[in-house]
């Protein structure tokens, strides 16, 4: 969803008018942030669809919001799509079911469309994991997804991604990909969200129980088992500070929000079990329930120092990295040095690097700058011309060229046929 808000209001002046399909907010069970709609220019029609009411779709078991949402998605785009001409359909959703209808929404109307890949869909990825470690209904989602997966991409025109493993990943299983436009992109920085949540900052919560005798240090995101060597590379380091270095260490809390996607209240911690198992939970907090979209950017912005905990697959990328440092706190990010945001942060001069893999010295030592820099109140000092390329707007831009590519394809093709 963030892909599309904040790419919405450049796509006119890069020459494209648009419109939005989105499933009716009456429909969705995730925390809702109503501020959102602020930061979407008032001159774009929003088609809003139906859905299954989850209170009776989950007596069965079906609590997916693409599959609830599936036909009525249908229904309406049909419509729009019989009284409208359009020259193109951009997917960007990780309700991946949705993007099944690309295919039939081209052979019917011959719309082109193009998917955006914000995580994996089909995914072996936990395959081989205990079954503690796989998420709800796996058994049927791992077949639902290898079902429509090949379904869309079968015709699809164009793949965008956060990753460029994930495009190659799609190009292995799927030759044909290989002659179509993919690129990789990003999401970008919005700074307009930080200039509507400074304006409601009043109203806005934060997601965490601030610590008044430490020094705050937050990461927003979820937990989740494929983050425990990153997890694991930061607590060792942190314990071998509190061995060595108890006064600068021991001065610091961790709080790790919205950790869970599951409903509020029924998350299963990740982290700070871990962290307990090893003797520091009176350092960690864990706060499974998710917050508000500007709830976070307050959250960070409180904060006295941030925290970024990345996967070990070097696919992974963290959506709210940019949104991260444009907060210009003090920032440790630890990734694997294959993912995206690695050299990001890196290029941009934003913050501490650990990479997985690392010896616990290494991460030790640069644990203790990051604190130390924390407690002096030392903020980043960014690199902001080597960030413009990751801004929406410069974002937006490689989406466009991509969509152009696609209809100027589709427009030649037509011409070699007359």
């Amino acid at each position: 969803m963030h892909r599309i808000r904040t790419s919405l209001p450049y796509y006119k002046e890069l020459g494209w008018a648009v419109e939005i399909v989105t499933v009716d907010d009456r429909y969705v069970d995730i925390v809702k942030d109503p501020l959102l709609m602020e930061s979407i220019p008032k001159n774009i029609p929003i088609h809003k669809t139906k859905a299954l009411s989850k209170k009776w779709t989950s007596k069965l078991g079906l609590g997916s919001l693409a599959l609830r949402s599936f036909l009525y998605y249908r229904y309406k785009v049909n419509r729009i799509l019989t009284h409208n001409k359009f020259d193109l359909i951009y997917f960007s959703t990780t309700e991946f079911p949705i993007c099944a209808l690309g295919a039939y929404w081209k052979k019917k109307y011959g719309v082109p469309y193009v998917i955006d890949m914000q995580d994996p869909w089909h995914t072996e990825y936990y395959k081989d994991k205990p079954k503690n470690q796989r998420p709800k209904k796996y058994w049927f989602s791992y077949r639902l997804h290898k079902y429509l997966e090949p379904k869309a991409m079968q015709h699809v025109d164009g793949i965008t991604s956060v990753s460029e493993s994930y495009i190659e990943t799609l190009k292995q299983r799927y030759i044909h990909l290989n002659n179509k436009p993919t690129r990789k992109i990003i999401f970008g920085a919005f700074d307009f969200d930080l200039e509507i949540a400074q304006k409601n900052y009043d109203n806005l919560k934060i997601g965490y129980s601030e610590k008044a005798d430490k020094f705050n240090l937050v990461y927003i995101g979820r937990g989740g088992y494929d983050m425990r060597d990153a997890v694991k590379l930061l607590f060792e380091a942190f314990k071998k500070g509190i061995k060595e270095n108890p006064e600068l260490f021991k001065k610091f809390h961790f709080h790790f929000v919205g950790t869970s996607y599951a409903s509020l209240g029924n998350g299963v911690q990740t982290i700070y079990p871990y962290t307990k198992s090893i003797g520091l939970s009176e350092y960690v907090t864990e706060h499974t329930d998710r917050i508000g979209f500007y709830e976070t950017i307050k959250t960070l912005q409180k904060a006295d120092g941030l925290v970024i905990i990345g996967s070990n697959q070097a696919a992974y990328t963290a959506s709210k990295a940019s949104t991260y440092i444009l907060t210009q706190k003090p920032l440790l990010a630890i990734f694997n040095k294959n993912s995206s945001v690695y050299p990001f942060i890196d290029d941009c001069n934003a913050g501490h690097l650990i990479a997985l893999g690392d010896d616990i010295k290494k991460a030790y030592n640069c644990l203790s700058k990051y604190l130390s820099q924390v407690k002096d109140k030392i903020m980043p000092i960014t690199n902001w011309q080597a960030f413009e390329p990751y801004t929406a707007k410069s974002l937006t831009i490689e989406q466009v060229n991509l969509f152009n590519e696609i209809v100027n394809q589709k427009n030649q093709f037509i011409l070699n046929h007359i």
